[in-house]
């Protein structure tokens, strides 16, 4: 009988200030999904992509989802030293995170064909394991490969990525009232411009030295449950300085949600969303509402709008057995 397997993979914010590169977290909405299925034909085969408006490419070796899935395949067929349980795979992709928004849509769809696959052959691999075979998909869409929309979108929370090679992947505390408004205004900035900005620039050593400063409190601040602390960390003196041009009307959005009294406002990733940390849900629903009426006046956007806490669950799977009956996994 045929089991298909359900891998849903969250949003993610990436970079939260002054972390370019190596700070992310998990969100509990929007996400991507990727059904997979065992397929006698050798290969990725992608049999439909939803929820993309026709953006994306069904060609496997384009795909995101597809190439993730093919490197875990091409993998277990190399290192098993037996025959992998499937010579081939079947994707469906449904899209429920904007494309080019800032919201790790790439890295979600990335890790989610990397871990269906890896479900459909009988998991050969330990999660850290697939990292490898999310950021190949990851390096399709951004150009290079970097963890971290990828690392929190695999295992839930907060993550700092120390390194990729070799892997080293911290952990964060969530403080228990963090709460998160996010805003993304109905634009796109394609994470291949974003970080073409960034190629030939040279910062200050001053603004190197804040920006590390602030990573360091950042992390102090998750560990003691100081979100005062947390806010004042979110400052980034390299990165949202240039990206900001991209965004229409980032710096009254930015002014809004510190005058309603959230913690910190920042870009998610390249944009165009953009974030604010505060203290309880209301402050954040205050900070969200202020957010999205900014844009509307200065630029004339309307945006969806995402209120919660930090997702600590990560990529989740479930496995469809084609009868109808259902076991989680």
């Amino acid at each position: 009988m045929t089991v298909r397997v359900r891998v849903t993979s969250p949003a993610s914010l990436s970079n939260l200030g002054p972390g370019f590169d190596i700070l992310g977290l998990a969100l509990a909405d929007p996400a991507d999904t990727v059904e997979a299925e065992a397929s006698d034909r050798p290969g990725v085969e992608i049999v439909d992509v939803t929820g993309d408006e026709g953006l994306l490419s069904r060609d496997p070796r384009q795909n995101v989802a597809g190439v993730a899935a093919a490197d875990v395949l091409a993998r277990a067929a190399r290192t098993s030293g037996v025959a992998p349980a499937a010579t081939g795979l079947r994707l469906w992709l449904t899209k429920g995170i904007p494309i080019a928004s800032g919201l790790g849509g790439s890295a979600a769809s990335s890790v989610a064909g990397a871990v269906a696959a890896n479900e459909v052959l009988g998991r050969p691999f330990a999660p850290l394991e697939l990292v490898e075979s999310a950021l190949a998909g990851e390096a399709v869409a951004a150009i290079s490969a970097h963890g971290d929309n990828v690392l929190p979108c695999l295992l839930g929370g907060i993550v700092l990525v120390r390194s990729l090679a070799p892997l080293d992947v911290v952990s964060l505390p969530v403080p228990p009232g963090l709460h998160l408004a996010v805003v993304h205004p109905h634009c796109q900035v394609p994470t291949s411009e974003a970080r073409a900005l960034l190629k030939d620039l040279r910062w200050n050593l001053s603004d190197a030295v804040a920006n590390a400063a602030n990573v360091g409190s950042f992390v102090s601040a998750l560990h003691t449950g100081d979100l005062q602390l947390l806010g004042r960390s979110v400052a980034d003196r390299l990165v949202e300085p240039v990206r900001a041009r991209l965004i229409p009307g980032f710096d009254r959005v930015k002014a809004a949600a510190q005058a309603s009294g959230a913690l910190a406002c920042s870009i998610s990733g390249s944009g165009p969303t953009v974030f604010a940390f505060a203290c309880d849900e209301r402050s954040a629903r205050r900070a969200a509402a202020a957010m999205e009426q900014a844009f509307a006046d200065a630029a004339g956007l309307a945006s969806d709008v995402y209120v919660g806490q930090v997702n600590t669950q990560g990529t989740r799977s479930i496995r469809h057995v084609r009868s109808g009956t259902r076991a989680g996994l």
